[in-house]
């Protein structure tokens, strides 16, 4: 069924196909008005220059200080205790970074070789081939993604596997260098920023500019920038931050494994919990494409130091904790952890379901009918007979599944996932928390950005929306 805003009783009957799936949408002249709008700069977001150089310098100091705290400090939240105490305190703080983080030869070796290689999997391997959405800027081309995601998660795991049995790359050390790692990882993201920005200005495919270099630079000026058959944007997205994220956690039980002689159930619910996590990605590869960050979101240093840094060494503190501290610190009872899987797991259903719902009722209005079947394959994903509303732009906006109860049904899953990360090594320290507190900010931003677009893009048919979901 569609919901029409214009009709009389609010509800008509769908025009579909024989097997009861949406027609192809056609975009308006309206709706064409409105992405000529969108695909324009009218103001600043993250407060403007000022609020964009704050986060650029901010957060890789906050991500040092979470880190020295966790490693050096027992997980206690450090400060001056006096104003005398502050330039010592400083002095310590970067006595860690500079001793314990210095971009060494280990961190340039490991990091890199990582990059390349995902880079160079990308290239061989066989994929799926993907049509995304109509690019607005590209006269509404479709873009084709490769999406080879899957081969490449079981090519590392098989060279990982075989590189560590034969200790040729020891998995147990990734943990014990994180400081080194992670300040490695900032130079890429720093550097990538600058190297992709200068490339479109210089090529002229800029789109969605302000004239300030610091917000250009953290936006991005770029849409879709490709390297042969990569697309970087997406491949950033899934190849770099949860590789990382899974192998710390590997790391970790690597470590534990060699201490004590088992690994903890609360090292295993990480293994488990970002092992779903980089699953899900390149299982689901073929629904990245039709989402808002490929259609819409800029290349810019915002996303790249996120993928390629802020993710993988700010969201596992719970690992760098239990990696570093005895078992007995952070045990649960049984019930304890029957309780916390099962939520992680409900949770991880509701997240891949909704999403796949979403992507593959936009493929559905694409004229796509065929799905790409992949391990594990949830039942679900697809919603059969499905609600929308009919926008005079020309898209539609589902109101069945998932998102029949919540407009955002995937953030909520996704933040509640984040909050058992922490939750996993329960109240010995709030530092692993840190991921679910920062997440949720960034969710209630990303909601904020997207429902004034939608409004600009849908007008009236984004209220009528509002009210129904």
């Amino acid at each position: 069924m569609v919901v029409n805003s214009n009709g009389p009783e609010n509800t008509l009957r769908q025009r579909q196909t024989a097997n009861g799936t949406p027609t192809k949408f056609v975009i308006t002249e309206a709706g064409k008005e409105a992405d000529r709008r969108l695909d324009k700069h009218e103001s600043y977001e993250f407060g403007g220059p000022f609020g964009v150089v704050a986060i650029m310098t901010g957060f890789p100091i906050l991500m040092y200080y979470l880190w020295i705290c966790l490693w050096f400090y027992d997980g206690k939240l450090v400060y001056p205790t006096s104003t005398a105490d502050i330039q010592p305190f400083l002095w310590r703080m970067w006595a860690h970074v500079a001793t314990d983080a210095s971009p060494n030869a280990y961190g340039w070796k490991v990091y890199s070789g990582n990059f390349f290689f995902q880079l160079f999997i990308a290239w061989v391997l066989p994929g799926y081939k993907q049509e995304g959405l109509p690019v607005p800027s590209l006269n509404y081309k479709t873009l084709t993604y490769n999406c080879n995601a899957l081969y490449c998660l079981y090519t590392t795991l098989i060279t990982a596997a075989t590189l560590h049995y034969y200790h040729i790359f020891r998995l147990t050390e990734i943990i014990d260098n994180y400081g080194h790692l992670m300040t490695v990882s900032m130079i890429y993201g720093f550097g990538v920023s600058l190297i992709t920005y200068l490339y479109a200005v210089l090529t002229g495919t800029q789109i969605r500019m302000s004239g300030n270099f610091f917000c250009d630079y953290f936006m991005g000026a770029c849409l879709n920038p490709r390297l042969g058959s990569i697309d970087l944007k997406m491949w950033a997205e899934v190849r770099i931050p949860w590789v990382i994220v899974f192998f710390l956690s590997v790391s970790g039980a690597c470590k534990q494994y060699e201490q004590y002689g088992y690994v903890t159930p609360n090292m295993a619910f990480m293994m488990l919990a970002t092992g779903f996590y980089i699953n899900a990605c390149a299982k689901g590869e073929e629904c990245i494409p039709q989402t808002w960050d490929m259609f819409h979101e800029k290349w810019g240093f915002m996303v790249i130091f996120w993928n390629f840094s802020g993710v993988p060494f700010s969201y596992v503190y719970s690992v760098v904790y239990m990696a570093s501290h005895d078992p007995s610190t952070y045990r649960f009872t049984t019930g304890g952890y029957v309780f916390i899987y099962t939520v992680l797991c409900t949770a991880y259903y509701i997240w891949d379901t909704a999403m796949a719902q979403k992507s593959r009722f936009k493929m559905q209005t694409q004229g796509i009918t065929t799905f790409r079947k992949t391990f594990p394959q949830l039942p679900g994903c697809v919603v059969k007979n499905p609600t929308f509303i009919q926008t005079a732009h020309g898209n539609r906006l589902l109101t069945s599944g998932w998102w029949a109860y919540s407009r955002k049904p995937n953030y909520v899953a996704d933040w509640t996932m984040s909050l058992t990360w922490g939750a996993i090594i329960g109240t010995t320290t709030i530092i692993p928390y840190f991921y679910s507190m920062f997440f949720i900010v960034v969710l209630l931003h990303r909601c904020t950005r997207d429902f004034e677009r939608c409004s600009i893009k849908y007008g009236k048919d984004w209220e009528r929306y509002c009210e129904v979901v």
